[in-house]
């Protein structure tokens, strides 16, 4: 802000429109995408990175570092999994602590006599320096903590680094306690959907949390760098990677309306078995259908599709607008592009952590073996550019199996 003089009214007008832009957003992380984006454009920070509390913890959830994290592999940092105490002992925990923002003007000129410490471990693995400072408890109107973000290293009109100034001390914090009401409707819409697959868990053991939680990060990030080689401009991915997150997590939904009889079964199905399983992706359309919800509609064609195959030998095929008038499947085949191009990107998550991942009914396979038997179903069983985009962010799909494990 030290490169144009604004007025707090036109400062504050900003703040407003974008808490009201923030409010169409349904997951978390493109809510703590979106907060972070717009308090380091307020401040001009390089760097920055959001905590969420997770019990007595800071769970570290986003970052953003415009110096280190470029390229086809740059979200892989966003899956880093680790927590610090709410404590006096880290810069985020005292915030968090405290409820009071903690300015630094140089990380490495610390006196010694405050009770928090830097920890330099990032600098020195990364050969970032931190310099500035700013961290900002993020805090509900009801005075509830539900998180910390962290922005580092302002930089003047010349790009040159410099302490956080008095502007960015005023308005970051007044934005930042903003935007927490809509962090905290993200948090729960996030915890609505796993509660939804916990009942689907209940029902078949293979449906973990973790699961879907990678499915939904796989799709979203393959689908993120699809649509940027299709050159789609970033408000449309960035809208589109969030609603898809949240849909392809239910992606198997319906098996609710499956009987245990078949989804409790050990080992394999039998025809007729096999057969009444396929219905699981026509309950889970059914249960999101007649909604004029964006996030509705798109689970609707993510549960119906997500089976479907590139070369037209996937299920359900082609059934009537009024699902429940659906009497038989694979009557009239879908091919193609003519599958939602949501549906072609889970479909492909879904395959690609079952192989990876431990089954009560297999062991993982191999990295290698699963990318190459994937890379055998380019252009029959999976879209061959979706095939594409996934071989490209091999890091971040590493990066997302080991932060949702289990």
């Amino acid at each position: 802000m030290e490169c144009t003089d604004r007025q707090p009214y036109d400062i504050i007008r900003d703040i407003l429109t974008v808490i009201e832009e923030l409010n169409t957003l349904k997951d978390v992380d493109a809510i703590l995408d979106r907060v972070l984006g717009e308090a380091r454009g307020m401040t001009n920070a390089d760097a920055g990175s959001i905590f969420l509390v997770e019990g007595q913890n800071l769970r570290f959830s986003y970052v953003h570092n415009d110096t280190l994290f470029r390229g086809a592999d740059a979200s892989k940092h966003l899956y880093t999994n680790f927590a610090v105490p709410i404590d006096e002992k880290s810069i985020v925990g005292y915030a968090a602590m405290t409820g009071k923002s903690v300015v630094i003007d140089d990380a490495y000129a610390l006196s010694g006599n405050e009770p928090y410490t830097f920890n330099k471990k990032f600098d020195e693995d990364t050969g970032y320096h931190t310099r500035s400072m700013l961290t900002i408890p993020l805090t509900t109107f009801q005075d509830k903590i539900v998180g910390v973000m962290q922005l580092i290293n302002a930089r003047d009109c010349n790009n040159a680094y410099r302490p956080f100034n008095k502007d960015d001390i005023q308005y970051a914090p007044l934005f930042a306690n903003s935007a927490s009401v809509t962090i905290e409707r993200g948090i729960m819409t996030r915890e609505i959907m796993l509660r939804m697959m916990k009942m689907a868990e209940m029902r078949d053991p293979k449906e973990t949390g973790p699961h879907v939680q990678r499915v939904g990060a796989y799709s979203a990030e393959i689908y993120q760098r699809w649509a940027q080689k299709k050159g789609l401009d970033e408000v449309t991915i960035r809208r589109n990677k969030d609603v898809l997150r949240l849909a392809a997590m239910l992606h198997d939904v319906g098996k609710v309306g499956i009987s245990d009889t078949i989804l409790k079964k050990p080992g394999r199905f039998e025809p007729h078995e096999a057969a009444i399983m396929k219905w699981h992706s026509v309950y889970g359309a059914a249960l999101f259908a007649n909604t004029t919800s964006e996030l509705d509609k798109l689970c609707s064609k993510i549960a119906l599709g997500h089976h479907e195959r590139w070369d037209g030998a996937g299920y359900p095929g082609r059934l009537p607008a009024n699902l429940a008038e659906a009497r038989e499947l694979c009557l009239e085949p879908i091919s193609g592009e003519d599958i939602p191009i949501e549906a072609r990107i889970t479909s492909l998550a879904d395959v690609y952590d079952a192989l990876i991942s431990t089954r009560v009914y297999k062991d993982a396979w191999p990295e290698e073996q699963v990318v190459e038997e994937i890379m055998k179903g380019r252009g029959t069983q999976f879209d061959p550019e979706v095939v594409d985009v996934f071989a490209e962010i091999q890091d971040v799909l590493r990066a997302i199996r080991a932060k949702y494990q289990g």
